[in-house]
């Protein structure tokens, strides 16, 4: 293989394609190990709390003994966003739209199990054994249509951006509401009935008049819950009419 056609240190090492330094002692450890204690701190303690030092005391090990495999915390937080999701689950047969729903309640569920994943920077598409094996379960679930390749790619990525959003707003959200629960009860909406101009602002003061935010809790994991799926379906009907479009 000639170097311009290497694969980049980073896809490597996610591959489990990076050789390991061979001088000194035999190692002691792997990436896999390394990440998973990683995983391990970030679920316990969030995911500021991942350093190298830090994941080096959770396997009784020496901080140098980490960077033998793992060259810096990007390249473990690279190796974290693909090992936190387990194998998806078997793609039903009744159909494309059954298939996505499953994808996207799977992929969320995935993330709320993992919330520190919201806090990791995207910096580039799906590369990872996971993530890309993710990404072919969706594309296989709009197979039987008749949507071109490039199609799929684009249903996917629309789909992911609206699990994404899910998933960064609702992490945000539910931080906010734990450090200042009163900026979600009552008082947003005596406060939006002081502001809001219904001549300045029409459509929200019609919003705010028929008391759409008059709850004691504006932040709930059910409505949360109902909330995505109210979106879910909104875009999977756009995805069939757009279907339907193409006969």
């Amino acid at each position: 293989m000639t170097e311009e056609h290497e694969l980049p240190a980073e896809i490597a090492l996610l591959w489990g394609l990076r050789e390991t330094p061979r001088r000194g002692r035999k190692p002691t450890l792997s990436v896999s190990e390394i990440t998973r204690a990683a995983i391990e701190v970030a679920d316990a303690e969030g995911l500021a709390a991942v350093s190298m030092a830090r994941v080096a005391q959770q396997l009784g090990n020496s901080t140098m003994a980490l960077y033998r495999h793992v060259k810096s915390k990007d390249e473990l937080l690279t190796l974290m966003s693909d090992a936190a999701f387990e194998d998806p689950p078997p793609m039903p047969s009744d159909g494309w739209r059954a298939g996505l729903t499953l994808w996207a309640t799977s992929v969320l569920a995935r993330f709320r199990r993992h919330p520190w994943y919201a806090r990791i920077p995207l910096s580039g598409p799906p590369i990872g054994p996971r993530n890309l094996t993710w990404f072919d379960r969706a594309l296989g679930a709009l197979s039987d249509t008749p949507l071109s390749e490039e199609e799929k790619v684009g249903v996917v990525m629309g789909l992911l951006t609206l699990v994404h959003g899910e998933m960064r707003m609702t992490a945000e959200l539910a931080e906010g509401f734990r450090v200042n629960p009163e900026a979600f009860g009552p008082a947003y909406a005596r406060a939006l009935r002081q502001v809001v101009d219904p001549l300045r602002l029409p459509a929200l003061g019609r919003v705010v008049e028929a008391g759409v935010f008059d709850h004691d809790h504006l932040f709930d994991e059910r409505d949360v819950e109902a909330d995505f799926h109210f979106g879910l379906d909104l875009y999977l009907d756009g995805v069939a009419a757009y279907l339907a479009r193409r006969g």
